[in-house]
Formats: C-alpha cells, structure tokens, sequence
C-alpha cells in the first residue's frame, strides 16, 4: 500500500487488486485442519506469515469500512451566506473575505454566495416579523426569498462541512425606531435559514457586523444604540455566534475617494478590513 496516500485513494488502490493478491493475509484451509496446525494435535505450528496475517486483517478491515465516510466528508464544502443592507452591499467578497477562507480551506472547498440591498429593514428578510402593533408589514421576506434563489443552486448537489451566515443590516431598523423588535428579528432570521437548508441552528455559524459609532447619541437614528445592544446580545447567547467591530471602518477616503469621518457607510478600505474581519470569525469554528 503506498505511504501517503489519503484515505478515500488508499480505498481505491486497495479495491483494485483481486483477492488472490493478498495470500499471506487470507489463511488457506485442507482437510486435515487449518494450515498452521499440526495434524492430531491442537498444538500451532510457529508460522510468523498466518501471525502476522491474523494482526494485518483487522486493521485491513476497518481501513475498508471507513473508506466511503472519508470519501464523503472529503468532498464536502463549506458554505458561506453574506447579506444586508447598503454595508454589505458596498461589500466586495472577493476583495478579502473569498481569498481568506479560500487560503484557509482550500479553494475547492468554498461556496460564497452574497445578496444584499440598501436601505431595507430586516423585515424583508425575516418571514416572522410584525410591527409594535402587530401587524405584518406589506414587504416581509422577499429579499429573503432572493437570496435563496443564489443559494440554492450553488449547493443543488454538494454535501456541506458547515454553513456560516453573515449578516451586515440594521441601520434601517434603527432609523425606524424597531430596535426592541431587533433581538427576535435575528434570532429567527438565523433558525429561518437553518431550517431552509436542513441544519441544526446550533450548528449553524452565525457572524453579524454590528452597526458603527456612526450615531451613539441616537439623534440621527433613534434606536441606534439599541440595534448595537441587541446585535452583541444575540452574539454573545451562542459558542458559534460572532459579532464583528465596525467602529474605526467609518474613517478615510471612500470608493469615490471623498474624505470621510464617522460615517454611515464605511471607507474602502474599511469594507476590505471588514471582509477580514467576517472571515476571520466564520473560521473560528471550523478549525477547532
């Protein structure tokens, strides 16, 4: 068997030889007893090939028994879901968040799939959402309903390793003064895609960018700091729940290359660092 071989080709080279090319493993049997013992005594003859056989053919087996699990997991993908409003609009995967993951794991091994609009609540994602009085609103989940429609095929027919969600929204929420809505709107934003694509909603990373220092004294946007609150409340209930500093992203020159200080929409180079900063922590829980 060739040294160094991964397990799934290990399987393969194995596979391909006949039985006949492994006599020193299978003991041949005759009449007068197993080969290996004298005739009319029980009494084993010392033969080091039928010892090391019996000690080979174990091993062997469970070699061959692991091979079509390992051939699975070695294929699976690791599947990586981005959307939001206009900061993750102004977002570009391929600046720093797609190399990042695809240096880590490989770039046969990622699925990056990003949607996002600008200026939209989270109502437009999640499906569950009401207003303080309880009605639904006109607009609920079809941005959602987008972006599974670039899900969906990307994976039609790929096992999965893990799936990270990556969510970077809530200015508009705080615009509207829905920030004590904002905890349960995360929270079943996260269990909604869960549940679409067959995952545990334990098991399901999830990595929210949480809003800037753009407005700490809530006089622009009244719930400002209570979409913030409730952002980090969300990250912080869950072992595989991150929440990602946004808050020196706001500072230097943007895509247009005006100068800007403490802004809405973050610098281009700050949307570069935050595509770090997302890949960073979807990885976090892949590699332990």
């Amino acid at each position: 068997m060739p040294l160094g071989l991964p397990l799934g080709e290990t399987c393969s080279f194995l596979f391909s030889f006949p039985m006949h090319a492994f006599p020193v493993l299978i003991p041949s049997f005759h009449r007068s007893g197993c080969q290996g013992t004298k005739p009319g005594t029980s009494r084993p003859l010392s033969n080091p090939l039928t010892q090391r056989s019996m000690k080979v053919i174990p091993s062997l087996l469970l070699s061959l028994l692991l091979c079509p699990v390992a051939g699975a997991k070695d294929h699976a993908k690791h599947l990586f879901v981005l959307s939001g409003q206009s900061n993750m609009q102004g977002h570009r995967p391929d600046e720093a968040f797609t190399p990042a993951v695809e240096k880590a794991l490989g770039k046969d091994k990622v699925i990056v799939v990003q949607d996002a609009l600008g200026g939209q609540p989270i109502h437009r994602w999640w499906k569950g959402w009401h207003d303080p009085q309880g009605k639904k609103a006109a607009q609920t989940g079809d941005l959602y309903d987008r972006l599974m429609g670039k899900v969906k095929p990307a994976v039609k027919g790929q096992k999965l390793a893990s799936v990270s969600f990556v969510w970077m929204q809530g200015e508009r929420d705080a615009k509207m003064g829905w920030g004590d809505l904002y905890e349960e709107a995360l929270v079943g934003l996260h269990a909604q895609l869960a549940k679409d694509l067959g995952r545990n909603p334990k098991e399901l990373t999830f990595v929210i960018g949480r809003l800037s220092d753009f407005d700490m004294s809530n006089k622009k946007y009244g719930h400002w700091t209570k979409v913030r609150e409730a952002q980090v409340r969300v990250a912080d209930s869950s072992p595989r729940y991150f929440w990602v500093d946004t808050d020196d992203l706001n500072d230097g020159k943007n895509r247009r290359g005006k100068e800007i200080k403490d802004d809405l929409h973050y610098s281009a180079e700050g949307y570069k660092t935050l595509g770090k900063r997302f890949a960073e922590a979807c990885l976090k829980p892949i590699r332990k």
